[in-house]
């Protein structure tokens, strides 16, 4: 049975720790955490046992296993002994900010307990809020990339067909744009860079092609009124 806690030190100064644990575990919120604790070959065969509370003399067992090694289990918190390797675990899940608390693991023999006190914390779990702002930032970013290269393709492609047919080299009807050309032709940017197209082709093509045309008539005309001289 457990007694006060100067009685434990007491016996605990007369040698070593019988039992040792670690001084501080932290969980996350709605995960879990594992405390393992050893305990010398001695108290192989005895309960051990898990306790709530900061003070020695009132805190609360929630959870001890028998003189086997099965697992007991209590609500989200289970515990095991590990005999051959003098080691029992305890396992809380499903933690919450309430768990955060001073806790004990201890073994059952007659007279005092033994002992070892565990601090527990609980970290806040990542807000599901932060996180879906991260996801829009990082999307919006290559959604405008990929818009601006979709403008730039359906532009050239454009242009490309335009002067194929201008120029004479084009075998097929005119190819229909999809929505990302419309997308693009009222674009006012597209639009300025198509009146600039427009007139690259006025001075480079329809210009020369019309002074061809005007040579050629020249010439047939003249070429006319020589034959009709001899």
């Amino acid at each position: 049975m457990r007694l006060l806690l100067p009685l434990l030190l007491h016996v605990g100064a007369l040698g070593s720790d019988p039992i040792t644990g670690p001084e501080e575990v932290s969980g996350t919120e709605r995960g879990s955490l594992t405390v393992r604790c050893r305990y010398d070959p001695e108290w192989e065969t005895y309960r051990k046992w898990w306790c709530r509370g900061a003070a020695w003399g009132s805190c609360r067992i929630l959870v001890q296993t028998t003189e086997s090694e099965w697992e007991m289990r209590k609500g989200r918190v289970s515990i095991v002994d590990s005999q051959g390797s003098h080691v029992f675990t305890v396992t809380m899940e499903e933690l919450g900010p309430d768990d955060a608390d001073s806790y004990w693991c201890g073994i059952e023999r007659t007279g005092v307990d033994l002992g070892v006190l565990v601090k527990v914390t609980i970290d806040p779990a990542l807000n599901p809020t932060n996180s879906s702002v991260l996801l829009t930032t990082n999307v919006t970013v290559p959604l405008s990339t990929q818009i601006a290269e979709s403008m730039t393709t359906d532009v050239a492609e454009l242009v490309t067909t335009d002067v194929a047919e201008r120029a004479g080299l084009a075998s097929s009807p005119r190819v229909t744009l999809g929505v990302n050309s419309s997308m693009a032709v009222t674009h006012p940017l597209t639009r300025s860079l198509l009146c600039d197209v427009h007139f690259l082709l006025l001075t480079f093509i329809k210009v020369p092609l019309l002074g061809v045309l005007l040579c050629t008539v020249a010439w047939l005309n003249r070429h006319q009124r020589d034959s009709r001289g001899k």
